[in-house]
């Protein structure tokens, strides 16, 4: 847990090189000649050795060059033999530079790579810079300048550009990482050890792919909890080929559900390089903004007003002073300064009005960030309001841009700006777009710190009644459910839906109408019909038992004449949901590849495809996640009160949501579902139709090809692992709860390490730490529960006041943890126990739920490192039947290992 596994990758101490003949310089690549100019020039902290792959000598000999990475840049015919002297040589980690290596070569690298234990990044790459270790392993030009901005990208051509680009923009980077289409170690890999770097304060990604979405949504969500993460994806396009046999299916692209995806993780999407680069500049400048209202400072009302105008359209929120400070301001601005909505400070601007007017936005609080736009002025200097400007920065820790307009009179300025690290825009526009990326970082943030369990809790849905009836209908080798088979899997779950019953001949839809009571709604009912309403196939308000019958008839012969290839089961009869002033919305279901199900919300009726109101979350929800979801939606504001009706309920909307979320979770057969419409209004909300369709599991490619998902495969975000909670009595009486670690923990985890003593923070942590650093903390308690688990141990103390009231508050007492190493078969473990609780089997009872927790993973060893002096982790490792034997890498440690 100290050392990532790629850090003889990115951090080697060591450095071979494959790269073809020095003296012969036609037979090297073209890659191989800029990466011997690039490391000639930046080595890293250690000469790299250069080897040729037809060196003669015994593996004795060649084992003297064995380093932590071994860098390839060799014709494709030649990588197989360089990989597998790099494995021999007993090197740990490879990266091939170059291009033209196909599918099939790609493949069989990595099953070398990964025989011979090697970390293979490539090929088809253009390498690392790690600047901060002067080391330029990279066919992308000079080394870039230090920075905090790390760069991952899929794209060789653009990391080039973009680093072409921070030359001349005077952006540095912690790291820049080339990902090729085939590498083998991927981009969640490449996140996941950003993500605790501590050179790394920033991310940004060029992305054109995914190969496994849970391992890339977990490996963001766990980069974008510690650090801001902005992501740039090639390759918009609209929802596939394959006929939708929803609504939904129809109005939701890939393109939709990936924007879902990267909110939820807490990462923020560019849609342009401009933006990229914007973004990269605010980012560059550490800025960690925690709201969107922002204020403009300006000496033209043309360039504030266009700079208003961005704001409005990006859903940002234009600050306004306070009274308070508009009072204290104005008397210190020109005469012609006004301070309604913009902070114009007139043409008669002077650098000292700049400097008043940004420490006033800087310290109100409705401000959460400041723009300054400076256009040339006679009379004015626009170095010198840069100078008083960029002096104004130190005194607030809020989001400071600028936006010099103009070209050669201003350019002084812009130096001055890029100097004390004030992003600087050429337009307004461009300024307000970045604040805005930037903002969307917090409000993603919210979303990320949710972690729902599968079911919500609500009352328990009927899950045999539901799978029962998705067994049937597999059973006839049916995909679609009919109306009636849709809102009785609805039921199960407790969604409110309209009385409806099948009426197969005229005469069965008269008594049928005449038993539910008037009026009614009929509906025909047929697997091939998609869409009813396009066949005519949808009848409302019939009032009498004889018009139900004349109907039925009507509606059958009207399908049969415009679609006659159609099998029709019948006509559905259902009672008409009767709302006064009832609003029509939809909840859907998507399954998209790779992310899996989507839930939808959004505007319903006949008119959704051509509304398109398509919010969108990965389940599982919450009711934040679910309220959030419905705001994000156009119908949103008609849910309020609304031209003269009352307020909907959202509360029963956010049911059917969390319900929806259940479904989805359980059951991995749902493919596609429309819930439409679903009228709401005051008094709660009814489900008017449905329809769900189905695959069995093995068919999708997702999931474990049971009825029940029961570790959830087919979700791209893996809900909380309730299953995991358990009551523990303590000895001499009381009880602790152990469960899985949540995000919102990070206080009670910071007050345990907070209270150990020195010596116990020592044993645990192998430093004279006193608290966990920021990143450290967020990195401990959002984990990916596939592959790492965090038990905590919890109790509640009791206190009395003064006046004799009882409060309880919750404390953890103990963590244990385990994350599975690379070779995918083991774990490493580490225990944590409050000093005041020691002595009581608190640790022995962790250990062994995580340990538990181990087997079920199906991992087949798990391993630590105690120090050698921690005489009493020793022996509860012993009496727990771990064995334990010297380290070889440091003799201060021992390594403790339990079969599973």
């Amino acid at each position: 847990m100290d050392h990532h596994f790629l850090t003889p990758l990115f951090q080697p101490r060591s450095i071979v090189v494959f790269a073809g003949p020095e003296d012969q310089p036609e037979r090297q690549t073209p890659q191989a000649r800029a990466l011997r100019a690039a490391l000639a020039e930046s080595p890293g902290p250690q000469a790299p050795v250069f080897l040729d792959v037809n060196t003669t000598g015994t593996l004795a000999e060649l084992a003297r060059a064995r380093a932590d990475l071994a860098i390839i840049a060799l014709p494709p015919g030649e990588l197989m033999a360089a990989v597998e002297v790099a494995g021999r040589i007993a090197c740990r980690s490879a990266l091939i530079v170059g291009t033209g290596v196909d599918a099939e070569l790609a493949a069989q690298l990595k099953r070398v790579a990964r025989r011979e234990g090697l970390h293979l990044l490539g090929p088809n790459c253009l390498g690392v810079q790690r600047p901060h270790l002067c080391l330029n392993a990279s066919a992308a030009g000079p080394l870039a300048q230090e920075g905090s901005l790390a760069l991952v990208s899929q794209s060789g051509a653009l990391t080039a550009s973009v680093l072409d680009w921070a030359r001349a923009n005077a952006v540095g980077f912690s790291q820049v990482v080339s990902l090729g289409p085939s590498a083998a170690v991927d981009l969640a890999q490449v996140l996941d050890f950003l993500a605790t770097d501590g050179r790394t304060q920033s991310i940004i990604v060029y992305l054109e792919g995914i190969s496994s979405a849970r391992r890339f949504m977990s490996a963001l969500r766990s980069a974008a909890n510690a650090k801001p993460v902005l992501v740039l994806k090639a390759g918009r396009r609209a929802s596939g080929t394959e006929a939708a046999l929803t609504h939904c299916r129809a109005i939701v692209g890939s393109d939709d559900v990936f924007d879902a995806a990267l909110r939820r993780a807490g990462a923020v999407r560019v849609n342009t390089f401009v933006e990229l680069f914007s973004a990269a500049k605010c980012l560059a400048s550490r800025y960690r903004p925690v709201g969107r209202r922002l204020a403009i400072i300006t000496n033209g009302g043309g360039p504030g007003v266009l700079a208003a105008d961005r704001v409005d359209a990006i859903g940002l929120t234009l600050a306004k002073l306070s009274p308070e400070t508009v009072s204290s301001l104005a008397a210190q601005l020109p005469s012609q300064a006004s301070l309604v909505d913009l902070i114009d400070l007139s043409a008669e601007a002077r650098p000292e009005h700049y400097a008043l007017a940004v420490k006033a936005a800087a310290d109100d609080r409705g401000v959460d960030g400041v723009l300054v736009i400076c256009s040339p002025q006679i009379g004015a200097d626009p170095a010198e309001v840069a100078r008083a400007v960029a002096a104004s920065k130190a005194a607030s820790g809020k989001p400071l841009l600028g936006c010099w307009m103009g070209d050669v009179s201003v350019q002084d300025a812009r130096r001055v700006l890029e100097a004390a690290n004030i992003p600087s825009f050429r337009a307004p526009e461009g300024a307000v777009g970045a604040f805005g990326n930037i903002t969307s970082f917090y409000q993603n943030q919210l979303l990320l710190q949710q972690t729902p369990s599968p079911l919500s809790s609500l009352a328990q849905p009927d899950l045999e009644g539901a799978r029962l009836v998705i067994e049937s209908v597999l059973a006839e080798r049916r995909k679609t459910l009919s109306e009636v088979e849709s809102k009785t899997l609805l039921s199960a779950f407790h969604i409110p839906v309209t009385q409806t019953v099948l009426a197969r001949t005229a005469h069965e839809a008269l008594i049928i109408a005449t038993q539910l009571g008037f009026p009614v709604a009929l509906k025909i009912d047929s697997p091939d019909i998609t869409h009813k309403s396009d066949v005519q196939g949808v009848a409302l308000n019939i009032m009498t038992g004889p018009s139900a019958r004349d109907t039925f008839t009507d509606i059958v012969d009207r399908v049969k004449r415009l679609q006659p290839d159609a099998r029709i089961n019948g006509v559905t009869v259902q009672k008409m949901a009767r709302a006064r002033r009832g609003r029509e919305v939809y909840v859907g279901v998507v399954t998209d590849e790779p992310f899996g199900p989507v839930i939808l919300f959004g505007a319903g009726g006949t008119m959704i495809e051509l509304i398109a109101d398509r919010a969108m979350e990965l389940p599982p929800l919450n009711q934040f996640l679910a309220r959030r979801l419905i705001e994000r939606s156009r119908v949103a504001e008609t849910l309020s009160r609304w031209h003269g009706a009352q307020a909907a309920d959202l509360e029963a909307i956010e049911h059917i949501l969390l319900r929806v979320s259940e479904m989805v979770c359980e059951f991995p057969q749902l493919r596609e579902m429309d819930i439409n419409p679903i009228i709401v209004d005051d008094t709660g909300a009814v489900a008017v139709d449905a329809r769900i369709v189905i695959q069995h599991v093995h068919e999708s490619g997702r999931g474990t090809g049971g009825t029940r998902s029961a570790e959830y495969q087919h979700l791209a975000i893996l809900p909380y692992p309730a299953r995991h909670q358990q009551l523990v009595p303590l000895r001499g009486g009381g009880e602790y709860l152990i469960r899985p670690i949540r995000p919102d923990d990070a206080d009670m985890l910071q007050a345990l390490v907070r209270g150990l003593k020195p010596e116990s923070r020592y044993f645990r942590f192998a430093s004279a730490i006193s608290e966990l650093p920021a990143p450290m903390l967020a990195r401990l308690t959002l984990i990916d529960y596939d592959r790492e688990m965090a038990l905590v141990a919890v109790v509640k103390d009791r206190s009395v006041d003064a006046e004799g009231t009882v409060t309880e508050q919750e404390r953890i007492v103990g963590v244990s943890r385990c994350i599975t190493n690379p070779d995918q078969t083991t774990c490493e473990f580490s225990l944590l126990v409050a000093d005041d609780m020691a002595g009581q089997g608190l640790g022995a009872r962790l250990m062994e739920s995580i340990m538990e927790v181990a087997r079920e993973k199906g991992l087949s060893d798990i391993e630590g490192l105690v120090l050698t002096q921690n005489a009493g982790m020793l022996k509860l490792m012993r009496s727990l039947g771990f064995s334990v034997k010297p380290f070889s890498d440091d003799p201060d440690f021992r390594l403790v290992t339990h079969p599973l």
